[in-house]
């Protein structure tokens, strides 16, 4: 049951650091779109003569870009920590386990794990 909620646990922490960085991604990648296109609109007069929903969605856009590109590379280098995290403590158990005698399987390591 430990295993489960220790897991929950990980998902929740990694749902969190998703959830924030989306929202941090979508933020600036709208505010760049609001700037872009009030640029555009007194830059241009080809766009100012754009629908008022057409900027709208070049905005909307933008923000969902941010969102998905903040989301994603938040995940990804949250899961690239806890994968480094997790090969620093099973070379520490495999280690450990070597200077005892043992071989270092899952079975080894797992219950090493329950000894620290």
């Amino acid at each position: 049951m430990s295993d489960r909620s220790s897991l929950q646990r990980e998902v929740d922490a990694a749902y969190t650091v998703q959830v924030r960085a989306a929202t941090k991604g979508a933020a600036q990648a709208g505010a760049l779109g609001v700037g872009v296109v009030t640029f555009a609109h007194y830059a241009w007069p080809l766009f100012r003569r754009q629908t008022l929903p057409f900027k709208a969605f070049l905005i909307s856009g933008f923000t969902i870009a941010g969102l998905v590109i903040g989301a994603d590379n938040a995940l990804l280098s949250h899961e690239a920590e806890r994968r480094q995290s997790e090969h620093a403590i099973r070379r520490e158990a495999r280690i450990d386990l070597a200077r005892r005698g043992l071989i270092g399987t899952e079975t080894e390591i797992a219950k090493w794990r329950a000894e620290r």
